[in-house]
C-alpha cells in the first residue's frame, strides 16, 4: 500500500539529478537493503517520461557506487570513488558507530572510533571534488551528538563538524533522533532533519507482542529523563496513554567517567500499578540508567516493560539485559537497525530488531525527486492505521 502512495507521489516530477547512493564502509549492509527497495520501485514504476533525458540513469540494477578507503601502514588513508559522479544527486550513509571495523596501525589492530567514521566521510565527500549536482549525508547517530552544549570551557564538536560537512558543499543532513535538535542552529540555512523511528517502534511492538491493551488503563508510556520528554508525549498522544517521567537526581559535588554521577530517579506521573510500560528513548549507551528506570517501575508494580530505543550501544555489554530478562524487569528491548548490531544482540529472545531500511529508501527516493517529505516525518496516519489491524487481530 505504502508503495503505492509513493508511486503516485512521484510520478510526474523530474529527479533532481541521476541518484547515486554511497554508503561508507561500516554502512554497507543497510545500504544494500535501501538500494533492494529503490531498484524494486523505480523497475515496477509507470513514467511516462522515463525515456526523456531528464530521466537519464532512472531506473538501474544498483544505485550503489563503489567508494574505498583504502589505509596506508602508518594508518594514514585515502577515499577513492571508482565511478563517475558528475552530475549526480548523491546520498552518502554513514554508522559513525560500528566499531567492529578495524585497520592496520603500525602493526597494530585498531578498531575504528567514531572520530575514524566521520573523517572517512569528509575523505569521500573530498573525493566527490564538488562534481556532484547534489550530496545528503544520511547519518542515522548524529556524531558528536552528546556534545552538543557548552557548561564550561568546552569543545562544542557537534557543532563544528556540521559546519564542516556545510561547507565541504553538503546540502542537506538528515539523522534520526538527534540527541538536542537545537544544534541545526549552527547550520541555519541549510537542510536539517531528525527523524523520529516511532511508527517502526509501534509496529515491531505490535507484530512481536500478543494481548497487548492499549488503552491509558492499561499502558502507558515513560521517558526516562526529562531531555526525552517530547518523544513520549508524541508517542502518547498518538496511541492516546498517559505518560509519566522520570528525572536524575545527581550529585554536582562529584564527577566520575567524566559527569555527575547518579543519586536517584524520581519519578513524575500517575499510577503505574498493573499497567504495561513503554520506556522511550534515543540510545542505549551501558543501559544501567534504563535498567534503574524499569527498576524502580516494578518497584511501583508496574506489569510489562518494553524499552524503546533508537540507538542500541551497549557499550557495557549484554550481560545485565540478560540478568534483568531473567529476573522479569524487563519483557522486550528494541532498538534499531541504523547503527552496527552485534551477531549476540540479534540472537537474544528479549531483542526485538526495527528495520529502517524501506524508510530511509521512501526518503531518499521522494528527497531524489524533489518531492516534499512532511508526510513521511509524521507517521501518525500509519500508526492508527496499524492500531486498527492490531485491535481487529489482523496483524
Amino acid at each position: 500500500m505504502a508503495a503505492k502512495q509513493e508511486e503516485k507521489r512521484n510520478l510526474e516530477t523530474i529527479p533532481a539529478g541521476s541518484l547515486g547512493v554511497i554508503p561508507v564502509e561500516g554502512c554497507k549492509p543497510l545500504g544494500e537493503k535501501i538500494d533492494y527497495y529503490l531498484v524494486k520501485w523505480r523497475t515496477e514504476r509507470e513514467n511516462e517520461h522515463k525515456d526523456s533525458l531528464a530521466f537519464a540513469g532512472y531506473q538501474r540494477d544498483s544505485y550503489l557506487l563503489t567508494a574505498k578507503v583504502p589505509r596506508f601502514g602508518s594508518g594514514e588513508a585515502k577515499a577513492v570513488i571508482t565511478e563517475s559522479v558528475r552530475g549526480m544527486d548523491l546520498y552518502i550513509l554513514v554508522d559513525v558507530c560500528n566499531y567492529s571495523l578495524t585497520y592496520s596501525l603500525c602493526g597494530h589492530e585498531n578498531h575504528m572510533s567514531p572520530d575514524d567514521h566521520y573523517q572517512n566521510l569528509k575523505r569521500i565527500i573530498a573525493a566527490v571534488g564538488g562534481k556532484a549536482r547534489r550530496i545528503t549525508v544520511i547519518m542515522p547517530f548524529l556524531y558528536e551528538s552528546r556534545q552538543h552544549k557548552r557548561t564550561a570551557r568546552e569543545s562544542l564538536d557537534c557543532a563544528i563538524a556540521l559546519q564542516e560537512l556545510v561547507s565541504m558543499g553538503v546540502d542537506n543532513i538528515i539523522t534520526f533522533d538527534a540527541h538536542d535538535a537545537r544544534v541545526q542552529n549552527a547550520i541555519p540555512l541549510h537542510g536539517f532533519e531528525t527523524v523520529q523511528p516511532a511508527y517502526q517502534f509501534i509496529k515491531g511492538l505490535l507484530r512481536n507482542v500478543k494481548g497487548l491493551q492499549i488503552d491509558s488503563d492499561h499502558m502507558m508510556v515513560i521517558s526516562p529523563d526529562e531531555g526525552g520528554m517530547s518523544r513520549a508525549i508524541y508517542i502518547a498522544n498518538v496511541l492516546g496513554l498517559d505518560m509519566g517521567m522520570f528525572y536524575k537526581r545527581r550529585d554536582y559535588t562529584r564527577i566520575e567517567n567524566g559527569r555527575n554521577p547518579i543519586v536517584a530517579h524520581e519519578f513524575l506521573g500517575t499510577s503505574v500499578e498493573g499497567k504495561d510500560m513503554v520506556i522511550i528513548d534515543d540510545m542505549i549507551s551501558s543501559g544501567e540508567s534504563v535498567l534503574e528506570v524499569a527498576a524502580a517501575l516494578k518497584e511501583r508494580k508496574a506489569n510489562k516493560i518494553f524499552i524503546c530505543s533508537t540507538f542500541g550501544l551497549f557499550t557495557g555489554g549484554l550481560d545485565r539485559f540478560d540478568q534483568a530478562y531473567q529476573e522479569g524487569l524487563i519483557d522486550r528491548v528494541l532498538t534499531t537497525n541504523l547503527i552496527y548490531q552485534t551477531p549476540e544482540l540479534l540472537s537474544r529472545e528479549w531483542y526485538i530488531n526495527c528495520d529502517l531500511s524501506k524508510y530511509i529508501a521512501y526518503l531518499i527516493d521522494t528527497l531524489n525527486h524533489d518531492t516534499s517529505i512532511s508526510d513521511l516525518l509524521n507517521p501518525n496516519d500509519k500508526i492508527q492505521k496499524i492500531l486498527t489491524k492490531y485491535r481487529n487481530g489482523e496483524l
